[in-house]
């Protein structure tokens, strides 16, 4: 017997299982989500940070966030899952007049598009918000009271049980080896345990998207590019309850995370690739910026060997594709997040069922996030990318 479905989805991650609960919740049940690892979240969504924020410059990414931070604060009610949402807050901290007029231009188009709980702030509201931070050249900055943090594998666990309770499928350690087109688009998919008939197949496979979207002809500009993160031991010294607080003079940025902090920041010299090893050089790299704004993290013990690396899926503007794949019917994507997939998974996965199943979607203008906009030069821009 042949199998069937009515879309298939290949990537079990965040953004997969979270395009499979809002299929079901849309009354699609036939779904199938094809995962190529033995558990799920062992690419992006087991790595991630878990920063959610609405702090963003460009409308899409507001957007998409007014529509998923809302979702994660009623996550545990609607899923009967924990999402792990803690609303401690963004803190970004300018250190020149060019940082702080970026921000304002932010506050100005977050607070016109609806968000409320944001605020600019002066270099004395930074210091009472983040007292061990050094004050020197600090001239400002801007804080989100909803913006925060989750736990990724949870929020994907919750999607995945829910979206299975309606009928969705999962396959684990099956690996997507083609996809098959005919005259009228999209007609199956070949895996290594045979092939599924479907004309629906949305393409969430994070880092890998790229090949996956080769197996029909379409040409993805989504590379994949290490993130490294660093948690430290027990520390006292900041607050359990601070913010994710970003320095816009370096990029460094942490939070609390357990007992102690998780650090993180974007090395500019990292070069795109299927790297995973986490580099112990790393730990003096981002612990020298940490200390140059805290200078308490002088005494932060940090053991390497705790720490991980994990892949961005990065396109030239440092935002989604989301939307039908041109030229090949019944293909859609939901790839590139730069960083965000885990924040927007909520976004993507009704702007996603919302296009297989109505053809549009009020979240967002897709039109913007569609593959179309590079060869149409339409690139969208946002600076900060975390």
């Amino acid at each position: 017997m042949i199998e069937s479905a009515d879309v298939v989805i290949i990537g079990g991650g965040i953004v997969g299982s979270s395009i499979a609960w809002h299929l079901t919740e849309g009354g699609c049940r036939d779904v199938l989500v094809i995962e190529r690892e033995t558990q799920q979240g062992k690419g992006s969504t087991g790595k991630s940070m878990g920063g959610v924020r609405a702090q963003f410059a460009t409308t899409v990414n507001i957007r998409m966030s007014l529509y998923s931070i809302p979702f994660f604060r009623s996550f545990d009610e609607r899923m009967d899952y924990p999402s792990g949402y803690r609303p401690q807050g963004y803190l970004f901290v300018a250190t020149s007049q060019r940082h702080m007029d970026y921000l304002r231009a932010n506050f100005e188009r977050q607070t016109a598009l609806g968000l409320e709980a944001v605020e600019l702030l002066s270099a004395e509201d930074v210091t009472r918000m983040a007292p061990q931070i050094r004050p020197d050249g600090i001239v400002g900055g801007s804080f989100c009271s909803t913006d925060g943090f989750v736990d990724p594998y949870s929020v994907m666990k919750g999607f995945m049980l829910r979206a299975s309770d309606r009928g969705a499928r999962l396959w684990r350690g099956v690996e997507v080896t083609g996809i098959e087109v005919d005259s009228a688009g999209v007609s199956g998919v070949r895996t290594a345990n045979g092939s599924v008939a479907t004309r629906t197949v949305v393409n969430a496979a994070g880092a890998w998207a790229a090949q996956i979207a080769k197996f029909a002809g379409v040409d993805l500009p989504v590379e994949p590019m290490r993130r490294m993160l660093v948690p430290t031991e027990p520390f006292g010294k900041i607050s359990q309850k601070s913010p994710m607080t970003i320095d816009m003079a370096t990029g460094f940025h942490f939070r609390p995370e357990g007992l102690g902090l998780l650090m993180a920041w974007n090395d500019p010299d990292e070069k795109p690739g299927y790297n995973t090893n986490f580099d112990p050089a790393f730990v003096e790299k981002i612990l020298t910026r940490g200390v140059s704004r805290f200078p308490c993290l002088e005494e932060v013990e940090v053991n390497p060997r705790r720490a991980w690396a994990g892949l961005y899926e990065m396109t030239p503007d440092h935002h989604c594709i989301i939307g039908a794949a041109p030229g090949v019917r019944g293909l859609y994507l939901a790839n590139g997040f730069s960083g965000h997939g885990v924040m927007h998974s909520p976004a993507t996965g009704r702007i996603t069922a919302d296009l297989i199943l109505k053809g549009c979607s009020d979240v967002v203008d897709t039109k913007a996030i569609g593959l179309e906009r590079f060869a149409e030069r339409r690139l969208l821009e946002e600076p900060v990318v975390l």
